[in-house]
């Protein structure tokens, strides 16, 4: 009788669970935010095996009460606790394919809360997961991706000689709650990934992870930033560990590696190496005083400590998180030591919850750095990389808009998925600045999305780029810094989102609405510029040309233009707002020939109509 009666309950529970599961299709699975981690990870390198224990906190954001929760992490790893108010609560674990791992599945727990949790209000879990996590390349092999490339871009891995593991949209080593995100699907993987990072922004992450290894062994260095690292005997066992913090996300991607570095400080600066590199790290090293000197100068003193950490292989894409960035010391580039080292000293030098703020002013520094070394054509070229993914970016945008305009309710066209923009963040962005992210095509925003508050990188890093070096170009370069200096990322004014252009605006006694309002606001696209016109007159035998400027775009600019002459070149600048033409006379030493608007310090939407030769306008 009583193994009957122990027959009977798991069958219950079985058609319990079962009921769960068939129900999962109408799951939101978004409804729940995690606004709260305290974890820690323990790793054990010979076995690749990753195990967590800790807590987290979920808010539920839907309209409606809730009672079931999804919680998500990668396929190779297994759910084994799940507590609520120290009382284990019912689950269902399934596998849920998802590119946002890089396994393309996550393990799934559905998870019947013991009451139902109001809009608004949050309840903490305790939870517990255990398994593998090796290098995999399925996400993009399954789609086409030679192994060789893919194994650039998915490089993470828990391994004896070398590990390092990235976050959510590389692997879900911490729980997530997202949609399916799939590569072959048009945008779909970048879309889910902006959305949840949107959602997590002011979440607080902290974990600890460690490992233990027998005293008298070698250490290895375990990081993360921002974080400290530390050792601690346990009778003939040492514990290695560091300390993951962060009180918001933001467009953080919490990442930990693990090696066997070797480690120069040079404050606030952490060069890691790995043996064989040295000729490398040497490299950073000598880059790092100027490229300190011209931070401190432009942004102000770093006040956090950066990280610069070697790959193993020479090969994968470099990746860049917060203070952390990972790179392969294996080359030795000085160029691009040197703007890689401005770039993490600028986050250093000036923290901020916005991305356009934290990632624009990196990216425009490298620009800066850039033009300081070799001059401004250089500088063009660098902030040119980033110009194919913007344009893209627009594009799609444009697309999203005329499809709203003439067939509402209708979907566009998805895009199939190729190479080429499966690693955007990790191939097309190493080209611009030596550092990977989350990888990424040119995603479909939806139209409207403004800089100011805006989770896609495209924007966040290549538009804002752009941003801030326009704005460079219409205020200068002493009022910009002064501007810069003034910001405060804890001041109670960022809260406003006009609070950048409040400091620009009252350090150069300009009114910058329109332009703040055309590119940060609100998102408008790109300009458009030609010459609609241009008209050569002499008075008093002084030659002048009346040239008249047209913006075809939907948003303004102010744009240099040069014109040509047998007696020389003549450069002004002009302000042309969205769907409007400007017109300008010029003196000239000569008689003018040719007209070039826009010297690539503002990204257009199409520039093969710059070039105006005087004489050939129609008639």
């Amino acid at each position: 009788m009583k193994s009957l009666c122990v027959c009977v309950r798991g069958a219950i529970l079985l058609v319990a669970l079962s009921a769960l599961s068939l129900s999962s299709f109408a799951l939101d699975r978004e409804a729940f935010t995690i606004t709260k981690y305290d974890l820690e990870i323990q790793l054990e390198p010979d076995q690749q095996r990753l195990g967590a224990r800790g807590k987290i906190t979920l808010r539920n954001d839907s309209d409606h009460p809730q009672k079931v929760a999804t919680l998500q992490i990668s396929s190779s790893l297994n759910w084994r606790a799940i507590r609520v108010a120290g009382k284990t609560v019912q689950y269902v674990s399934q596998p849920y394919v998802s590119d946002i791992d890089h396994t393309g599945a996550l393990s799934e727990a559905i998870v019947s809360l013991p009451a139902e949790v109001k809009p608004k209000d949050s309840v903490e879990v305790e939870i517990g997961y255990e398994g593998v996590i090796p290098l995999d390349t399925t996400r993009l092999t399954r789609i086409g991706v030679p192994d060789e490339i893919a194994k650039r871009s998915s490089w993470d891995q828990i391994s004896p000689a070398f590990t390092a593991v990235r976050g959510a949209g590389y692997v879900a080593w911490y729980p997530i709650t997202t949609e399916s995100a799939d590569f072959s699907e048009g945008n779909s993987l970048f879309e889910v990934v902006d959305r949840w990072r949107a959602r997590e922004a002011g979440s607080e992450f902290k974990a600890k992870v460690a490992m233990s290894h027998m005293s008298g062994e070698p250490p290895p260095l375990i990081i993360c930033a921002p974080g400290d690292s530390g050792y601690e005997q346990i009778s003939r066992a040492q514990i290695t560990s560091a300390n993951c913090s962060w009180t918001r996300l933001g467009a953080v991607t919490p990442t930990f590696a693990m090696a066997h570095y070797d480690y120069e400080p040079k404050q606030p600066l952490m060069l890691l190496s790995l043996p064989g590199h040295e000729a490398g790290a040497a490299t950073y090293s000598g880059a790092f005083n100027p490229a300190m000197k011209f931070v401190t100068e432009w942004f102000g003193s770093p006040s956090t400590p950066i990280i610069i950490a070697d790959f193993a292989d020479p090969n994968s894409a470099p990746f860049e998180s917060g203070n952390l960035l990972m790179a392969s010391m294996a080359s030795e580039d000085s160029t691009l030591a040197g703007t890689n080292l401005v770039h993490e000293l600028v986050h250093s030098a000036v923290p901020s919850p916005r991305p356009w703020v934290y990632e624009g002013l990196a990216h425009f520094a490298e620009a800066m750095y850039r033009q300081q070394q070799s001059g401004r054509q250089a500088a063009l070229d660098l902030l040119g990389e980033h110009r194919a993914a913007l344009l893209d970016s627009e594009k799609e945008v444009s697309v999203s808009m005329a499809a709203q305009k003439n067939a509402a309710g209708n979907s566009t066209d998805k895009k199939s998925v190729n190479q080429k923009n499966i690693d955007q963040r990790n191939v097309d962005q190493k080209s611009t600045d030596g550092k990977s992210d989350p990888p990424k095509s040119a995603s479909q925003r939806n139209p409207g999305q403004p800089l100011v508050s805006t989770f896609d990188e495209t924007c966040y890093r290549s538009k804002a780029a752009y941003v801030w070096w326009m704005l460079r170009d219409m205020v200068g370069d002493d009022v910009l810094m002064q501007a810069i200096r003034k910001y405060r990322a804890q001041d109670d004014d960022d809260k406003d989102a006009k609070y950048v252009e409040h400091l620009i605006e009252a350090a150069s006694k300009r009114d910058l609405g329109w332009f703040f309002d055309d590119w940060v606001y609100h998102d408008r696209g790109l300009p458009d510029l030609r010459v609609q016109s241009a008209h050569p007159w002499t008075e008093k035998d002084v030659q002048f040309v009346t040239v008249t400027f047209e913006n075809l775009g939907d948003a303004g600019a102010e744009v240099p233009f040069t014109i040509s002459s047998a007696g020389g070149e003549v450069t002004r600048r002009i302000e042309v707002r969205a769907r409007s033409t400007a017109t300008t006379r010029v003196e000239m030493p000569g008689t003018p020939t040719q007209i070039v608007v826009n010297d690539g310090s503002v990204p257009e939407s199409d520039v093969t109509n710059n070039v105006f030769q005087i004489g050939a306008e129609q008639q």
